[in-house]
């Protein structure tokens, strides 16, 4: 019996080190790119509405429990430090989700029957994003307005599932 040096290796399938490394520094790109799509969205929407930075401002108020009143977000100035500590999580969360999303792909493409499985996933995963978010943090959509939330979702969705197709052209889906 031979010792398997491969730190990489599940369930009895070896994965080069070079391809794992690969997978996260993908997963990561796609995340970043998703975050960025977010931000900019809001950073559009904001300055659309006269106040730039408002929604890391509201987001990370609401994220690191500084809301004292339900409609104290109405009147909330920004904060720098508010939108900075939002937006290193909110970019920690999407690296997280593109790196889950990369090796979810990687598995997809070397057995095509779970692809539509992956699909379903990341559907299922944003449709209880945004019903979470609905039921849970009513507040905050208030302040943003849920359209916007869901577009700006929709949005990330759209160009991390672009860069994927780029990186994965030979990827299938089979039901």
């Amino acid at each position: 019996m031979t010792a398997q040096t491969d730190a990489t290796a599940t369930a009895g399938v070896s994965v080069p080190a070079a391809d794992t490394a690969r997978l996260y520094q993908e997963g990561l790109v796609a995340g970043v790119i998703g975050a960025l799509t977010v931000a900019l969205w809001f950073l559009v929407v904001d300055v659309l509405q006269g106040r730039p930075l408002y929604t890391p401002t509201v987001l990370g108020t609401a994220l690191f429990g500084r809301a004292t009143m339900v409609g104290s977000f109405d009147t909330l100035p920004v904060s720098m430090d508010m939108v900075l500590m939002f937006t290193w999580v909110h970019g920690l969360a999407f690296a997280a989700i593109g790196g889950v999303a990369s090796r979810l792909l990687a598995v997809a493409e070397r057995n095509p029957s779970i692809g539509f499985g992956v699909l379903l996933l990341f559907v299922v995963f944003e449709f209880g994003f945004t019903v979470t978010a609905m039921l849970f943090a009513a507040p905050v959509l208030k302040a943003l307005t849920w359209p916007a939330v869901l577009v700006a979702n929709l949005l990330a969705a759209a160009a991390m599932g672009g860069y994927f197709w780029l990186r994965h052209p030979a990827l299938r889906v089979s039901p």
